[in-house]
């Protein structure tokens, strides 16, 4: 037998978010690789801007500054923001995302554990909606020159010779024309944009992002409901349609390996907030949320649909959670029969 105590410490709120951000870098450290070091820029920006966006708000509504400021939830909401933005974004862009996430998003509803809805998937939605063209203005791999990619940033934007189409930008061009759908079975591999799998450059950022996710599954920092239904249904449905036409739907690899599959499956869905907390309801929102990514990327206006996804699944997940709450332990119902 082992020694006791047998009850674990709760881990903290410190704790948990410190390890989140841990478990970016690799997906961080491959993002500066193949995409240069504006994405580090873009991080320094956007925890400065959470950081004083949090005191203010706290020192307003005369709460604790040291407590709040500490337990790292402002630096995860900005990190994501970052990630989620493109790295050469001129700065007011992300600053601007920021402050509304933390002002707005998260404490206009009370605070941490209060928001209903993702901030950083807030941010992002407000921001493409209102500025398509410079959210979609994303780095060519392989130029890494920071001093062009600093004066995208802070100073006049000449990007033609630095920026190139995402492979969801460059596959709702194909999919817009009927003459070029054909090409979609030929695309991966094939050239700069596509890459191996889902994306130059992109695909080992993801990688990371899935490193990174599963060390949190070993630390039991998140479940794996969330993430296993998310990319289960994504695949699913993306290789049923793949190989029912191959010329007008992707495949699995260019949805999972590209855009923001793998940082949404571990770091984005599984919010604890503002997703649904019950294991059977974990499963239908994450499966939720893939099926709408699906569909925004295949039919919708937009090239990648997450952010807008998890929005929606935000919406449902109190309704999802009522229906899916186990029965109080020692009754047969849930709603208090024997």
């Amino acid at each position: 037998m082992t020694n006791s105590p047998y009850l674990l410490k709760p881990a903290s709120v410190q704790s948990v978010m410190l390890r989140v951000l841990l478990a970016l870098l690799p997906g961080i450290a491959a993002y500066v690789w193949f995409f240069g070091p504006a994405i580090l820029v873009q991080i320094a920006l956007t925890s400065v801007t959470a950081l004083a966006a949090e005191a203010l708000i706290l020192y307003l509504r005369k709460k604790p500054l040291k407590i709040f400021l500490t337990d790292g939830s402002a630096l995860v909401t900005a990190w994501l923001i970052a990630l989620t933005f493109p790295s050469i974004a001129p700065w007011w862009l992300t600053v601007l995302g920021t402050l509304l996430a933390i002002i707005v998003v998260k404490h206009l509803y009370g605070g941490l554990g209060q928001n209903p809805f993702n901030p950083a998937m807030v941010a992002f939605a407000l921001m493409i909606v209102a500025y398509p063209q410079l959210m979609s203005q994303w780095p060519a791999a392989g130029f890494t020159d920071f001093a062009a990619q600093w004066q995208a940033i802070f100073g006049a934007r000449q990007l033609d010779a630095i920026t190139m189409a995402t492979p969801l930008d460059a596959l709702r061009t194909v999919l817009r024309d009927p003459e070029q759908r054909r090409m979609i079975a030929g695309l991966l591999g094939s050239n700069a944009t596509f890459g191996n799998i889902g994306g130059r450059g992109w695909e080992w950022v993801a990688l990371g992002y899935l490193t990174g996710g599963l060390w949190l599954l070993q630390q039991r920092i998140i479940t794996w409901h969330m993430p296993v239904a998310f990319l289960a249904m994504l695949l699913a449905i993306s290789a049923t349609f793949g190989l029912y036409d191959p010329t007008r739907f992707a495949g699995p690899g260019l949805h999972l390996f590209t855009g923001g599959a793998m940082l949404a499956a571990f770091f984005i869905v599984t919010d604890p907030v503002s997703g649904a907390t019950t294991p059977k309801g974990k499963l239908i929102f994450a499966a939720g949320v893939a099926v709408l990514t699906w569909i925004i990327r295949s039919f919708g206006a937009y090239p990648d649909g997450i952010a807008f996804a998890v929005l929606l699944m935000n919406i449902a997940a109190p309704l999802i959670d009522r229906y899916t709450q186990p029965p109080v332990f020692g009754r047969k119902q849930k709603d208090g029969g024997a």
